[in-house]
């Protein structure tokens, strides 16, 4: 028992200088005076951020030893969609606005579909924030992190209705250095336990749950845990066309290589009787492999999802406002995203929340993919404009039949 312990505090040492040694680097001045990674900050924060918390225990529980694989695909399903934006990126970036009225009318349209995609997500953020809250308390359940989830969208509302998001907007780089430096942490004690089990010839491979159609049908449902990427592409008042498309790259590069690892150790080495189903489930995982990793998983939890709904709060009033040009005021928006906000908060779980804003962005995405099918047959590359109208149609199908996952 006390050689149990002592190698318990010596795993939450590990953890804790690899949490440190990443938090360090991030914070290297030459890191941050790069324009790229300053650039790939904001896609970053949102990709890896609820999707991380969520997409493990998920895929885990529907897919078991296949769960890398369906990882796979949700990313080469994010990354060929990121391919439409950036080609979208580079086209109006090359000079070509301005684009023809139906082009205009579709970007139009793009909009307002992101902007009611904000909505779902921002209430999909904080759900996951109210739950992860009440997680380690005596009040943990359903209600309690609803009360939360109500509490924190009354403040934002307050927030952004009197003083707007400007102070809050600049916490964005702190809390995806904190959020990377615990990702460290954790994916060292899953490398720590992976390596003991497999030494053990105790790695486990857990049968699916799901396959054939519904497996599809449920990874569509998951696009959201890998979204965000398309925030390079309103940052063109900050960077050039080349450093945004770079920093989308990047960010899809970098996020996908930690998924895919993450996902690798996660998948084998928990029994089904380890596995709980649940928002927070990956807080019980954890506490399995380190004492440590449940309290610094709901502090990244916490940080992620409070920065990430006040990030989309900001960006639906905003798109909302341009969109009705001035006649909706940010104020108002705000106050129609909480009224969204709490009737999925209280009429919906997390779990049928991810779907609806996997579907919300997916419109948004089949919009972007078939701006640039038409711009590529405009240029009369057919292979391209065949590739994207492809993409459109799929995304489509996500809308139509993307579907919430059930324990």
């Amino acid at each position: 028992m006390a050689r149990q312990r002592m190698n318990a505090q010596a795993l939450d040492i590990l953890l804790l200088v690899a949490a440190l040694g990443v938090g360090a680097l991030l914070w290297l001045p030459r890191l941050r005076g790069i324009p790229t990674w300053r650039a790939m900050v904001t896609p970053l924060a949102s990709i890896i951020g609820s999707g991380f918390l969520i997409v493990g225990p998920v895929l885990e529980h529907a897919f078991g030893w296949l769960a890398p694989l369906a990882m796979a695909v949700l990313s080469l399903i994010a990354w060929l969609y990121g391919a439409a934006v950036r080609a979208n990126i580079a086209r109006i970036g090359e000079g070509a606005d301005p684009r023809p009225a139906a082009d205009r009318r579709l970007e139009t349209l793009a909009s307002a579909v992101l902007a009611f995609a904000y909505m779902i997500s921002v209430a999909y953020y904080l759900n996951l924030f109210g739950a992860f809250a009440v997680n380690l308390t005596p009040w943990d359940g359903p209600l309690a992190a609803r009360c939360v989830t109500t509490a924190v969208f009354a403040l934002i509302l307050l927030t952004g209705w009197t003083r707007g998001f400007a102070a809050l907007e600049g916490m964005e780089y702190v809390t995806v250095s904190v959020k990377l430096a615990i990702i460290a942490a954790l994916l060292t004690g899953l490398a720590v336990f992976f390596a003991a089990r497999a030494g053990e010839g105790a790695l486990v491979l857990t049968p699916p749950r799901v396959t054939g159609i519904g497996a599809l049908t449920l990874v569509m449902g998951l696009l959201v845990t890998v979204q965000g990427f398309e925030t390079a592409r309103y940052l063109g008042q900050s960077y050039d066309v080349p450093t945004r498309i770079r920093s989308m790259k990047w960010s899809q590069w970098l996020s996908a290589a930690i998924y895919m690892v993450y996902i690798l150790l996660l998948a084998y080495v928990f029994r089904p009787d380890q596995l709980a189903f649940s928002e927070t489930a990956i807080v019980d995982m954890m506490a399995i492999v380190a004492p440590a990793l449940p309290l610094l998983l709901v502090a990244a939890a916490l940080a992620a999802q409070f920065s990430a709904a006040v990030a989309d709060t900001s960006g639906s009033g905003g798109l909302l406002s341009e969109l009705s040009r001035g006649r909706l005021t940010p104020r108002t928006a705000y106050a129609l995203l909480t009224l969204v906000g709490l009737a999925l908060t209280w009429a919906a779980d997390v779990f049928e929340i991810i779907s609806y804003a996997s579907r919300a962005f997916a419109g948004y995405y089949a919009l972007q993919a078939a701006l640039a099918a038409i711009g590529a047959r405009r240029d009369g590359d057919g292979a391209r404009a065949t590739g994207f109208a492809l993409l459109a149609t799929f995304g489509l199908g996500i809308v139509l039949f993307g579907q919430a996952v059930e324990g």
